[in-house]
Formats: structure tokens, sequence, C-alpha cells
């Protein structure tokens, strides 16, 4: 079994191995050759299995236009011919090992995290549980050993735009320190397993840095959307990224500082988010995740009148 990256004549080969609507698929034909052709796919980052004149299996990574190196693995694929159970695992296992080590020598050898996608009730359907099982333990055999399951919500115009914050009032701010400061501050007692995880290793100022740099420098929405929440009398309360990314407007960020939680201004957050991306940008439909454990915020977004579509289970390294 030959495993190699993608060579410009095996495109229309790899489209067959791209259904649409399956658990740990995020691609299918149609989304992959339109990713191709903005750069969020690339040769480099797709690899094959190979025996013979057939291919075996398919693994997508995904990255930005300015990304030197994937982001996120987000579709694998073994072919039924293949078997089920330890021949599916191992090949895909050695798919994914092998990819690694390619991406390691030009860049950190860790390796870019698996976002599979799930249904919102996948644990209620036996295929889709079988599914997830042999992608999970290949994922594991690779080194990407720590699970974390996140809630996928959407919001569509027909729910009804949120009404304004009857109690705070919210403003942009132009200075990056400003933000940067707000963000050190709601890490602490955070929820949010990502953020709160990299904290513990790199320290707060470094994380709320490089939490503000990917929200302004990789999401599509423009800086100036950021806003500032404030009491009537000034006293700021939390902070709202609305963004995009490239296929939705998303809530982005939202942040409610340690002194001022527990009063509910997440809701007024979310609300001044929602109604911002649907009343001055145009969205009709905005989407969010958050992580089982961030009940409050899945809470939330249930109230304003989001809905849970599907989940979202990122694998990563430790």
């Amino acid at each position: 079994m030959l495993l190699r990256s993608l060579t410009a004549s095996d495109l229309d080969r790899v489209l067959p191995l791209l259904p649409p609507a399956r658990v740990g698929a995020w691609a299918d034909a149609d989304t992959f050759r339109h990713g191709l052709a903005k750069g969020e796919y690339r040769p480099e980052w797709t690899w094959v299995a190979e025996e013979g004149e057939e291919l075996r299996a398919v693994a997508l990574w995904w990255g930005t236009p300015h990304d030197t190196r994937p982001s996120v693995l987000d579709t694998l694929h073994v072919q039924r011919s293949v078997g089920p159970g330890e021949p599916r695992t191992a090949l895909a296992a050695g798919l994914l090992a092998t990819a690694h080590a390619a991406f390691a020598a030009r860049g950190p050898d860790t390796p870019p995290e698996y976002h599979v996608l799930l249904p919102a009730d996948w644990r209620e359907r036996p295929e889709a549980v079988a599914d997830l099982a042999w992608r999970q333990e290949a994922s594991r055999r690779a080194g990407l050993t720590v699970p974390l399951e996140r809630l996928r919500y959407e919001w569509t115009a027909e729910n009804g735009t949120p009404t304004p914050s009857d109690r705070l009032r919210f403003r942009p701010e132009p200075d990056d320190e400003v933000f940067v400061d707000l963000f050190r501050q709601v890490l602490a007692g955070t929820l949010d397993v990502g953020s709160r995880t990299e904290a513990e290793k790199t320290g707060a100022d470094a994380q709320a840095r490089a939490d503000l740099a990917f929200y302004r420098d990789s999401m599509q929405g423009a800086r100036s959307w950021w806003r500032i929440a404030e009491t009537p009398r000034g006293e700021p309360v939390g902070f709202a990224l609305p963004s995009r990314n490239t296929t939705s407007h998303v809530v982005g960020y939202l942040g409610v500082l340690p002194q001022h939680r527990g009063r509910g201004y997440v809701d007024d957050l979310l609300a001044e988010t929602t109604r911002f991306l649907s009343d001055e940008v145009g969205a009709r439909l905005v989407r969010a995740d958050t992580d089982l454990p961030n009940r409050p915020m899945a809470a939330a977004f249930e109230r304003i009148g989001y809905k849970n579509f599907a989940r979202r289970l990122v694998l990563s390294a430790p």
C-alpha cells in the first residue's frame, strides 16, 4: 500500500471517495473542488492510500489561504472494499501518521487536530457510533488522544432578531491592547476548554494575545465589528467579537468579566451579536460552537433561539 500526497492527475480519482453527509467528513466532492480553488485544501495537504490502480483511503486537511501548514483534518474516508474492523482502522492510522510526519518536517511537530462532524443525536444512531469508532481509534494511534465534544448551534432569520439590551451599551474599541486585557481577564474561570488548556501551558497573557490574533487575522469578519459591553455608567462587563468564517457568519467570541458573571449578561452579549450580524451586516444565518461542559453558554444559545443542529468532536494531541 502506497501512502502519499495528492498529484494533479488524482483529482478525478479522489472525488468518488468524498460522498456527502457522512460522519467524519466535512467535505464532499463539490466542497473539495471549491476549497482547492480557494487554497483552503491543497494537494500537499491531501493524502491518499493507493493499492495498484485503486485509491483505498483519503484524508483531507484544511487551512486558510494564508496558512503554511494545515489547521485541521476535517475528512477521513476509507473504502468499504478495505474491509471492516482492524484493516480499515490500521490503514487510516497509517495514513494519518505518515501525513503527520510530513507536516512535522515543515513546521511544529504537534499534529493538526481532527474535527469530526457528527449528528446532534449521534449517540442514538448505531451507524454514527460505528462510523466514529474506527476514526477515533485510528486518530488515537496517530497521536490524537485528547477528545473534546462541542455543540454546534445556528440561528436563522426565521427565528426572529433579538431586541437590543436595555441593561448594557455596546461600543467599538480600536485599541487591540484593550481587548488583550479583556481576553486576559475572562480566562479566569473560563469554561472554554481550549483557551483554558492553552493558558495553563503558555500563560494568560500569551493566550490572550493568541486569541486576539486569531480572530483579527484568521477570521473573515471585520475588526470594526468588535464591541465592548458596558453598564450605563461605563463599567466594562464583557465583550463580543461577531465574525465570519469561510462558510457563514459566526458568533465568534463572547466573554463576561469574572466579577459580572451570574447576572445573565451572556444573554445580552449573544443577543447583541446576533442583532448586529443580522441588522447591520445582513446575515440570515449565524452559527456557533460551544464546548459540551459549558452548559451556561449552551443554555444562552437556546434562550435566544439558536438550535443545536450538530456536534463536533475535536481530537487533538496532548
